[in-house]
């Protein structure tokens, strides 16, 4: 498969076999094309022969800079929430590039997931920073991990599906953690004060939405294994 481009049907068949069998291409639009997008920048990297395990290291390395940059002035939060945004668009091409070049391994899914959860706490660490409560980070952080946890384990007790496709999904968690950094950089402005009680509000939705996911994920687990 090296070398061969594969149509967006046989992308997505393949994608989906690697994904619980969640067909993209019944997906919504908005998600149907972020993984359209991903397919066409996997290909391109992929005649350059660029690795997958690069891609994923180039993503971690932008996390990282999250909590680095988050507070320099001017513009910090902005220009971290442009880091995470590029985070995730390396974090859906890698393994684009992966099933594009044939290059999926059970030890590339590893580093994948690794890094997924070495990005978050990266952004957490940014919203503690901002003026997020301690508590209230490691909270989301735990029902995050928690929440990722369950559907591993799931699957190696036999699950063969996703189980469900819940509101606290990884896009979910990157959604908010975009909403919180331009939130704080739009506030900060005017008050560092107002910065932090904005983000302390987008950390508690971060909680709220990844302990709703994996009531909804348990629920789906209890389902699938009785």
């Amino acid at each position: 498969m090296a070398g061969t481009r594969l149509d967006w049907d046989e992308y997505a068949a393949t994608w989906a076999r690697l994904h619980g069998d969640f067909d993209p291409r019944k997906a919504a639009p908005t998600v149907q094309g972020w993984l359209r997008f991903a397919y066409q920048i996997g290909h391109l990297l992929g005649r350059f022969r660029v690795s997958p395990t690069a891609v994923t290291v180039v993503g971690t390395l932008f996390c990282v800079l999250v909590p680095v940059v988050v507070l320099r002035e001017p513009g910090g939060p902005f220009i971290a929430a442009g880091l995470v945004l590029l985070a995730a668009v390396a974090d859906s091409v890698d393994g684009a590039l992966a099933v594009v070049t044939g290059r999926t391994t059970r030890l590339g899914y590893v580093y994948d997931s690794v890094a997924d959860r070495v990005g978050e706490a990266a952004w957490l660490i940014a919203f503690w920073l901002l003026g997020a409560p301690g508590p209230l980070v490691v909270a989301a952080g735990a029902l995050s991990w928690l929440h990722e946890y369950v559907r591993a384990r799931s699957v190696s007790a036999g699950m063969r599906e996703i189980g469900a496709v819940t509101v606290g999904e990884r896009p979910s968690r990157v959604l908010v953690a975009l909403v919180g950094l331009v939130l704080a950089g739009a506030v900060r402005i005017f008050s560092f004060d107002v910065a932090a009680g904005a983000v302390t509000v987008v950390a508690a939705v971060w909680v709220l939405l990844a302990g709703y996911g994996l009531v909804q994920l348990l629920g789906a687990v209890r389902r699938a294994l009785l």
